[in-house]
């Protein structure tokens, strides 16, 4: 089997693995940041406040619906990443197969659903009338090119889970820039509106796919399938669908209950949402990093589990935990220092009102950062392990705390309830988390893959 293009995670000094996995990977999410950012900035400059919160109230069902996508891929990268800890090359093949398959079984079903609900999807968000069609537009474009995200984050979890996180990472910084001249393009001489960001986004996110795709294929002999890779695949498809949709359900999961504080956030007019979508981009850097480590951790523990070596999974999980807060402290204090520029990213002149719903959010959920690193990789250890059971109740401790939290207490305190629902989400997820990593660790039978 041709190894000269994988990483093996399995051997070397596990610090120095992880953040030579983890730095192109979190370099890639930041130009990933960059599709929306430009969005957002272009759109609020050039189309104004309006503009700007019919992008911003609509982002947490895009959002929603991106997370299934990366959570049910990435589950088919742990999958793949297990094989090839194992060095078993016709269970790589086979788990190539069926991510193929199962990838574009489910583009067609995610497409159709979002597309026949977007209309009804305005009506239960509560969208304000002066912004619900340009939300209707943008919303609508950018679900009707599901297939591009879903071919992006297949072959990038592939790629990753045998070790390449650099291909990527250079055609997410070629798309990006694409992204923000198509932006301009589209909006500015042509007048587009907020339907050319939609099409920006979609069309240079499918040309990073492609050409991800094409250098895959020509680094990895393993992407070449043949005729009896598809055959036998039961196994395969159950393992996948078991490890791939719970965390991708676990994902969108988790996005209902942003989708609570969204829809209350838009109750209190369009200067909270104004406010309120500049701030939870910033707050998106944080997210971005933190799953970038995710993605390091994962295909790592990944490959070192389906090799049997539970000390080196300890010593990595440990390296991870000193990276991913390290990087949580540097953001804590970037962000805060830099609230208000960040608000003048998106807005020529924010109002006195903008600034307070802005500034309120990024206070109160800023210094919880290192809360989200805990939750972040310790929830991806154990899912790399094929615990799903525990990361699944964990993230429905999370849907409760943030619903509980907005809606339970937002007549009481109002926008507070929204600033405060994710720590205290996170809180209650890495209750139950941390000890089941600890108790996990502490028995050699959790250390067998299953086999396909």
């Amino acid at each position: 089997m041709a190894r000269s293009k994988e990483m093996d995670l399995t051997t070397g000094n596990p610090f120095w693995s992880l953040l030579k996995f983890a730095i192109p990977v979190i370099l890639g999410n930041l130009f990933q940041l960059f599709y929306t950012l430009a969005d957002s900035v272009i759109v609020g400059k050039t189309l104004g406040a309006d503009s700007l919160a019919a992008v911003g109230s609509t982002s947490i069902i895009i959002y929603f619906v991106f997370c299934f996508i990366n959570g049910f891929t990435g589950g088919f990268g742990i999958c793949l990443g297990q094989k090839c800890g194992a060095k078993d090359e016709k269970g790589m093949r086979k788990s190539v197969a069926v991510s193929t398959l199962l990838s574009i079984a489910f583009t067609v079903v995610l497409t159709l659903i979002c597309c026949l609900l977007a209309r009804q999807i305005l009506v239960w968000m509560q969208i304000p009338s002066d912004i619900s069609e340009e939300a209707y537009e943008y919303m609508f474009i950018v679900l009707l090119g599901t297939g591009a995200t879903v071919f992006y984050n297949m072959i990038s979890n592939m790629l990753r889970a045998l070790g390449d996180s650099k291909t990527p990472l250079y055609f997410l910084v070629f798309s990006s820039v694409l992204n923000i001249f198509l932006d301009v393009l589209f909006i500015v001489p042509l007048h587009m509106g907020v339907a050319g960001a939609a099409w920006a986004t979609i069309l240079s996110q499918f040309l990073s796919a492609v050409l991800s795709l094409i250098v895959g294929l020509k680094n990895f002999p393993i992407l070449h399938l043949h005729g009896e890779d598809f055959t036998d695949l039961k196994d395969a498809t159950i393992l996948h669908l078991k490890t791939g949709f719970p965390m991708g359900f676990q994902m969108s999961v988790m996005c209902i209950g942003q989708l609570a504080m969204q829809t209350v956030v838009n109750s209190l007019g369009t200067a909270a949402v104004a406010g309120y979508t500049a701030a939870s981009k910033a707050d998106q850097l944080s997210v971005l990093v933190n799953n970038a480590m995710m993605t390091a951790i994962s295909n790592y523990v990944a490959q070192n589990f389906g090799a049997g070596r539970r000390d080196r999974i300890r010593q990595g999980v440990r390296a991870c935990l000193i990276q991913t807060e390290t990087f949580n402290l540097i953001m804590c204090i970037g962000i805060l220092l830099l609230r208000h520029p960040i608000v003048r990213m998106f807005l020529t002149d924010p109002t006195k009102e903008i600034y307070h719903y802005s500034d309120m959010y990024l206070t109160v959920v800023a210094p919880c950062y290192f809360i989200l690193g805990l939750l972040a990789v310790y929830r991806t250890s154990i899912q790399s392990m094929q615990n799903g059971r525990a990361p699944f109740a964990a993230c429905m401790i999370e849907l409760v705390m943030r619903i509980a939290a907005t809606v339970g207490l937002s007549g009481v305190i109002g926008y507070t309830s929204v600033c405060i629902a994710s720590p205290m989400a996170w809180i209650g997820a890495c209750s139950l988390l941390i000890p089941v990593y600890y108790k996990m660790m502490k028995t050699s039978k959790n250390l067998k893959a299953s086999t396909i």
